[in-house]
């Protein structure tokens, strides 16, 4: 696990939007992932452009048909949806790295195509390219999310120390700021 905590816009919406669940989870990841499918695959590089003359190329762009650089894209994500990705791909890192299957299945059905909706690999795909049963691989996905939403969960709320009762500190209290974690009476017994 790492050190740091993991915070952000992201954590935040999902705090007061009630969204702190494993579906709420499994949806930040799949948006995520979606976004990630957006980005461009190519960039700037380094190579020299050839020069080209605007002239028909082939019989099938003589016809109108479109080339196969022109085929249906979908929009590039802006710099708000990015850091929302990285966000939550950050949130893979709560999977210890012992249990490196899980955060490959996790995501692995994180990327979801964002032009149709489907997941670029199916439960019986994962089953097969792991060796297992596709109802293994979604019992899987399900501990991994598991993991990653009980993470979050301490992040936001840590764990009371076991000297205090539920009517001493309420969880709101962990919450807020403004009130002030009472500290635990010792008993010096001498």
């Amino acid at each position: 696990m790492p050190n740091t905590p993991i915070s952000g816009k992201l954590l935040q919406n999902l705090q007061t939007s009630d969204q702190m669940t494993p579906k709420g989870i499994v949806a930040a990841l799949e948006a995520a992932g979606g976004v990630l499918l957006s980005l461009p695959n190519v960039g700037f590089t380094t190579r020299l452009r050839t020069a080209h003359y605007d002239i028909v190329h082939s019989a099938i762009e003589a016809y109108g048909w479109a080339s196969a650089e022109s085929r249906l894209r979908p929009p590039v994500p802006n710099s708000a949806q990015i850091t929302l990705m990285d966000e939550a791909f950050a949130w893979l890192t709560l999977i210890p790295s012992d249990k490196y299957v899980l955060r490959r299945i996790v995501g692995a059905r994180a990327l979801v195509s964002p032009l149709t909706g489907r997941h670029l690999h199916p439960w019986r795909r994962l089953a097969t390219l792991l060796g297992a049963d596709h109802k293994a691989i979604q019992r899987w996905h399900g501990q991994g999310i598991a993991i990653i939403t009980q993470a979050l969960a301490r992040q936001i709320m840590p764990a009371m120390p076991a000297h205090f009762t539920s009517a001493e500190v309420s969880p709101s209290q962990h919450l807020c700021p403004a009130s002030p974690i009472p500290s635990p009476q010792r008993a010096t017994g001498r």
